[in-house]
């Protein structure tokens, strides 16, 4: 007869949670030689529900120094926006932010 090992429990703690919902992963998107700007803002207005201006800031920004960060959320929400732009092509990536 197998037995099954359980895994040791977990402990759970006030700062683990804390952590977990700090805004402490950046949203950064890289420039590429494809996409062109007005779909690049185009893209920020959709996902992160920015402003023509705001969208059209980082866009250029994007453009001009190689990246932005263009949101800086928790762990799960940066995850999110990760996917989602990614979807629509452009190259993005999440790191944890050093603030």
């Amino acid at each position: 007869m197998d037995t099954e090992t359980l895994p040791a429990p977990v402990e759970i703690t006030s700062t683990k949670v804390e952590e977990a919902f700090e805004k402490s992963w950046n949203v950064v998107v890289w420039n590429d030689p494809i996409n062109q700007m007005t779909y690049v803002v185009f893209v920020f207005m959709k996902v992160l529900a920015f402003t023509m201006e705001k969208a059209t800031r980082h866009m250029l920004e994007v453009h001009r120094q190689g990246k932005s960060i263009v949101a800086s959320e928790t762990r799960e929400k940066a995850e999110l926006y990760h996917q989602q732009i990614q979807a629509h092509g452009l190259i993005v990536t999440i790191e944890r932010s050093e603030v």
